[in-house]
């Protein structure tokens, strides 16, 4: 028979294993411990914020913006995630009233961390079909963020105008097009 002790240190053991692998698959690999700054795994996102999000499609939203060059991403944001993975942000302000903002980003990233990145956001819940690929929204504090994922790339927008899904449908649907021109016009069921 096992003692005690021994099916203590056994459980302990695999426990601590298993919150090590899922630690691991968090962040995204193994290896040495994550430094303040970990390397970008994703591929540098050549298109510059105009190609990617033209004026054209802000137009619907009945206001002219202008892109801000000298917006820095918030510490934790999505955006600031982005960056961090050579991805492209860009933020655009509203002429009439500079408090009105759209942010993006968009990282190309490795299959492995848009599926850690996909399963944490279905278990927020927020699944988007109308995006026309995997996608998601949430709305906190009065500001809508959409994210969608034209593989291999991580699109993330976020925006007080953004009320409801929809709201935020231009913007996908115009990133998408130039990530992913050859994607279907509708879902894959």
């Amino acid at each position: 028979m096992t003692t005690r002790s021994r099916v203590r240190a056994i459980t302990i053991a695999v426990l601590t294993v298993s919150a090590s692998a899922l630690l691991v698959a968090c962040s995204g690999g193994g290896g040495p411990a994550p430094s303040a700054s970990p390397a970008p795994v994703g591929k540098r996102v050549a298109e510059t914020c105009a190609e990617l999000l033209p004026a054209s499609a802000l137009e619907v939203y009945g206001t002219t913006f202008t892109l801000d060059r000298s917006f820095t991403p918030e510490k934790g944001s999505p955006a600031a995630r982005i960056e961090q993975q050579r991805g492209r942000v860009c933020r655009w302000a509203a002429t009439d009233d500079a408090s009105t903002t759209i942010t993006l980003a968009v990282a190309d990233l490795p299959e492995k961390s848009l599926t850690n990145l996909k399963d944490a956001l279905y278990q927020r819940g927020g699944s988007v079909p109308t995006y026309r690929v995997e996608g998601y929204f949430s709305l906190t504090d009065g500001v809508g963020r959409a994210d969608a994922f034209a593989d291999p790339y991580w699109i993330t927008a976020s925006s007080t105008l953004f009320t409801e899904p929809g709201g935020a449908q231009p913007v996908v649907d115009a990133v998408r097009a130039v990530v992913q021109p050859t994607a279907s016009a509708t879902p894959a069921v």
